[in-house]
């Protein structure tokens, strides 16, 4: 049996205990606000909720569930993240299978302008002028089209697509399909591990935006559930929600678990893709 080099040992096990301390580090202030979304608003108060709930109530949760204007906010966030989403995959895949031919042209000067919109963002008051003149303003595409193709994602998607042998589309063609048909009958059904990553990236995205919303929306109406956490948590806007037995404290709380959940239910079971994808549009094959 081969012998484990002591310091290849000794450096795995720093980063076990190194990951660890970072994930604890992040893990601790999660555990915190969910124990608070589970204890009474005087031990909130009092500083007493640490990991574990102090006065266990479920309260704080009715008062969120039973809030009609929260619910409103959490089915337009998630209209936008499914929508959202699904825009973005479908403009992005495309954009990324035309710049993965080598033989494009112009296609070094299209991919330098993307890395030019990964380092220097738009400034603010030309993205407004921008999305009012096109009559977009106070409308949810606001929200989904502006960030409709992340570069970051565009160049995974890129990588993934140059990975895939040439042998594939140039039988394709030699069947008679043209390049659409080659892009949605064969190139797609192969791209599942990176279309379910950078998806998940969008989906993420979509799901906690914040900064598009309080730019480009005024109704009320509209305000997807981060702007109404938002409002909730620094405007100490919690008086809908209290009931006699709930507090503020507690509802915020209860409020960020209840916008933070849905992702994290989501990703075990895509995980595996996940890594999939983000190790094969990252290596060259």
């Amino acid at each position: 049996m081969r012998s484990i080099n002591p310091s290849r040992k000794w450096f795995d096990l720093s980063n076990y205990i190194i990951l660890s301390l970072i994930s604890l580090t992040v893990l601790l202030p999660f555990l915190n606000i969910a124990a608070g979304s589970f204890s009474g608003g005087n031990a909130i108060l009092q500083g007493e909720v640490t990991v574990l709930p102090v006065d266990f109530t479920l309260e704080n949760y009715s008062a969120v569930i039973k809030n009609a204007g929260f619910w409103k906010s959490f089915g337009i966030t998630v209209y936008i993240t499914v929508l959202g989403t699904a825009i973005s995959l479908i403009f992005t895949s495309l954009m990324a299978y035309g710049l993965a031919r080598r033989d494009l042209k112009g296609r070094s000067t299209i991919l330098l302008i993307v890395l030019f919109t990964m380092i220097f963002t738009a400034p603010i008051i030309p993205s407004y002028l921008l999305v009012k003149a096109l009559g977009m303003l106070n409308t949810l595409w606001a929200v989904m089209i502006p960030s409709m193709i992340s570069g970051f994602n565009l160049l995974i998607m890129i990588s993934f697509f140059q990975n895939i042998p040439d042998g594939l589309t140039e039988a394709a063609k030699i069947d008679g399909c043209n390049d659409y048909r080659t892009f949605w009958s064969i190139i797609l059904p192969l791209s599942m591990p990176v279309m379910t990553t950078i998806g998940l990236f969008y989906a993420v995205s979509n799901w906690n935006g914040y900064y598009a919303a309080m730019m480009y929306l005024r109704d009320p109406g509209l305000f997807p559930l981060q702007v109404k956490l938002r409002q909730l948590v620094t405007q100490d806007n919690a008086g809908d929600f209290i009931t006699s037995l709930s507090s503020a404290e507690g509802i915020k709380m209860a409020t960020i678990i209840v916008a933070t959940v849905p992702v994290v239910l989501i990703y075990p079971f895509i995980q595996k893709h996940f890594v999939k994808g983000a190790m094969i549009g990252s290596v060259k094959g």
